[in-house]
């Protein structure tokens, strides 16, 4: 018998399973060795994505120059444009106040109340440049480093480069609104890579997972059997098909589902959480009681070694109505994600965590709606803020610098190529090594490599 019929031969019922398992935690130790940077503080991901584009100018980059010049009629040359930036075009100065935060005096406005309180863990980064305007483009671009889609989600990767720190729950796990982003689930799709670094996204309301549960009257020992034997029939497609991975990543995801059943409703139980923490979060209380619960699971989940959580907070995309509804935004995340940043600050997590809050752009000084609270303004992929917390960043500090008016980033100007490679190196891993072998090439996140920005680094 040679190795190949060997390997085929052990398609018997359990030992199957138990071989494939072995396999499985093999290539998780593996893919833990290809941590490139031991020193890299950061083992996982928060990431808060704002979608929609929040404006940049109207949270955390101040623009007064906007005062003096607001409603006069702006004239823009040479930029890219979205579909809804055509017309007359006038300055906008924002709506809402800004105060000096923290030690570091960072710039918020003030309707951020509680993130004003854990400042000082925040670095604030004004140089990135995107280079897409309209939304579906923008949200793969940022996702997975593809305009076009069909790459694998950094979140994909982070889970291949570094396997799971949980071998009973999924490496990379989506917690987004009831309605996905622009774009849909492409945005955290494994694309190119094995199936089994996709996300697992857990659904906004109800249960988090369906049939998290076994059926009535069914035990788990009936369950184990039932596997062993759809394992024993897969394992003799396997043999007549061995290249066929989907299939193979089907038999990985029906034994991490059976063991996900062991751990999950304790995970996304937040009711089982203190009083204290669930208040803190605000969990039980409007505006905040939607996103409260996904940031205290997102804890709970890097808690129990989820490797890449991702977050959704959507409806950013502000062209009229900003007091509003950029008000309304900020009051149904702010409160949440100060609890985050203190929460695992005291459970000695904030260190090892690398928490990221950006949208897919910034919006722009200008917009072509007049009069009193109706104006907004457009999408800006030329200018925008972005902050990290936690895992080895720069905290306490701001990075880069846009213009007067809040148009184009002109100091410690960036490619979202360099951020998504800075990101990497923050969890200890080369986007240079971090390659995928497909359709003829070795590929990476960066698509043709990028610079580390080491300004935000510690």
């Amino acid at each position: 018998m040679n190795r190949r019929e060997f390997l085929y031969g052990l398609n018997a019922s359990l030992g199957s399973v138990a071989f494939t398992s072995l396999l499985a935690q093999s290539a998780y130790a593996a893919n833990a060795k290809q941590r490139h940077y031991r020193l890299a503080k950061a083992k996982r991901c928060i990431f808060l994505y704002m979608e929609g584009g929040p404006s940049h100018i109207d949270t955390f980059d101040p623009k007064p120059k906007l005062d003096e010049l607001h409603l006069n009629e702006f004239h823009r040359s040479g930029e890219q444009q979205s579909a809804m930036s055509s017309g007359k075009r006038y300055y906008v100065k924002s709506p809402f106040e800004f105060q000096k935060a923290g030690q570091s005096g960072a710039d918020m406005s003030r309707l951020w109340r509680h993130l004003a309180g854990v400042a000082d863990e925040l670095c604030f980064y004004r140089g990135l440049q995107v280079e897409s305007v309209n939304h579906p483009t923008a949200n793969y671009h940022v996702n997975t480093g593809n305009r076009f889609g069909g790459d694998p989600a950094l979140g994909a990767w982070v889970n291949y480069g570094l396997g799971t720190e949980n071998e009973n729950l999924p490496g990379f796990v989506v917690l987004p609104e009831l309605s996905h982003p622009q774009g849909g689930p492409s945005n955290w799709s494994s694309g190119f890579l094995p199936p089994t670094y996709q996300a697992t996204a857990l659904r906004p309301v109800g249960s988090p997972l369906l049939d998290i549960h076994p059926p009535p009257g069914v035990t788990r020992t009936q369950q184990r059997r039932n596997l062993d034997f759809l394992a024993s029939l897969n394992q003799r497609h396997a043999r007549r098909h061995p290249q066929h991975a989907e299939l193979a990543a089907r038999m990985r995801n029906y034994e991490l589902a059976f063991r996900m059943q062991m751990q999950v409703p304790d995970i996304v139980n937040i009711d089982s959480e203190p009083e204290e923490t669930r208040a803190m979060y605000g969990v039980g209380r409007e505006p905040t009681d939607n996103f409260a619960r996904r940031c205290l699971l997102a804890r709970k989940l890097v808690e129990k070694g989820v490797r890449f959580v991702q977050l959704y907070a959507s409806t950013w995309d502000s062209h009229d109505y900003i007091a509003k509804a950029h008000a309304s935004r900020i009051h149904n995340v702010d409160q949440p994600i100060a609890a985050l940043i203190k929460d695992l600050k005291q459970r000695g997590l904030l260190d090892e965590t690398l928490i990221v809050w950006m949208g897919e752009f910034g919006r722009t000084p200008d917009n072509g709606i007049r009069g009193g609270i109706k104006y907004g303004r457009d999408h800006n992929p030329d200018a925008m803020t972005v902050w990290l917390a936690g895992g080895g960043v720069k905290a306490g500090h701001t990075i880069g610098a846009t213009d007067e008016i809040g148009a184009h980033a002109v100091e410690g100007v960036r490619p979202l190529r360099d951020f998504h490679v800075t990101l990497l190196r923050l969890l200890g891993l080369d986007d240079n090594k971090l390659t995928y072998f497909h359709a003829g090439r070795f590929k990476q996140l960066s698509q043709f490599g990028g610079g580390v920005i080491k300004e935000l680094i510690a």
